[in-house]
């Protein structure tokens, strides 16, 4: 009998030949960024999983596991809970006040920047950008102490406080207001405003019935961002504080890990957590919804419904 042999059809790989075209291929998806990003993304939220996970300790130790107990931290403990504790309170409610105060005064102002800016012509425009970029490269520690020591030695007529914190916070996160509408300006161009003035709409009329509109979805989502930029801030927060009455969520939390913390800071760091995940869902679900006809019908059918819409008087 002849043995016959099976032959591999001709430009069929091998299997080690496709493995080493799998891990060397360099027009093929960037794999090993993919594995890089998963363990970054791993390492940043495991700790906060942790944190949030002890929250619901049944004891009174950060860690070591005593059980589960859903409300003790939150709700039910007499002292320390998050509800019964007016020191958590004051915190939650401060860290409150300051993101609300910074989301009306910040957002408006940086919508206004942005426009001026994205219109604004001449040799002073690209020292303006830098200018108005220049808190977003800049360290936040850099930034509370140079914020600190303009209060204490240039603004002596403001105490530090409230009134200073928020100062502090919106002009930290008037940046991103400006780069979050200037980008919704770019993208959207300036054939609308265009065709207003072509139909007989002034300046002011374009701004309030075309521009603003097209403008909501970023509006919106600098809202929520200057939100959660504000609640999660620490370190202009601190650096501006006036005591213990203006402590917020991040300093009371920073000064309770340097003691004998309890779960309940841990509770106090969950809902400080969930409010900003809150804000964050809310303005990307907002915007998905309110730029959903753009997506659908294309730049075509945005423009005419914007069009359309605005001039219904």
């Amino acid at each position: 009998m002849t043995a016959v042999t099976e032959r591999r059809p001709i430009g069929v790989p091998t299997t080690a030949q496709r493995v080493r075209n799998w891990i060397l291929n360099p027009w093929g998806e960037p794999r090993g960024l993919v594995v890089i990003t998963w363990i970054y993304v791993a390492i940043s939220i495991v700790p906060v999983v942790v944190a949030i996970l002890f929250s619901f300790n049944a004891g009174r130790s950060v860690t070591a596991w005593q059980g589960f107990s859903l409300t003790r931290w939150y709700l039910d403990d007499p002292r320390s809970s998050v509800v019964n504790d007016p020191r958590l309170q004051h915190a939650l409610v401060q860290s409150l006040k300051l993101a609300g105060l910074t989301m009306l005064i910040a957002t408006p102002l940086g919508v206004m920047l942005a426009l001026g800016l994205a219109r604004w012509r001449g040799r002073l425009a690209s020292a303006s950008n830098f200018i108005m970029l220049f808190p977003l490269v800049t360290p936040e520690l850099v930034m509370g102490v140079s914020l600190f020591l303009v209060f204490v030695n240039l603004f002596t007529f403001i105490p530090l406080g409230t009134t200073a914190q928020v100062m502090g916070h919106v002009t930290f996160s008037l940046s991103y207001v400006v780069v979050i509408v200037r980008g919704r300006l770019f993208s959207i161009g300036r054939q609308y405003e265009e065709a207003a003035a072509d139909l007989g709409a002034t300046p002011w009329e374009t701004l309030r019935l075309v521009v603003l509109p097209l403008l909501l979805p970023a509006i919106f989502s600098s809202l929520m961002m200057v939100f959660a930029i504000s609640i999660d801030d620490f370190v202009i927060s601190a650096w501006l504080s006036c005591g213990s009455s203006c402590d917020t969520v991040p300093i009371r939390v920073y000064s309770s890990t340097r003691g004998a913390p309890l779960p309940s800071i841990n509770a106090l760091a969950t809902v400080m957590v969930a409010m900003t995940l809150t804000a964050i869902g809310i303005a990307w679900v907002v915007h998905r919804w309110m730029t959903r006809g753009e997506r659908k019908g294309g730049k075509q059918t945005g423009m005419g419904q914007a069009m359309g819409g605005a001039f219904e008087l």
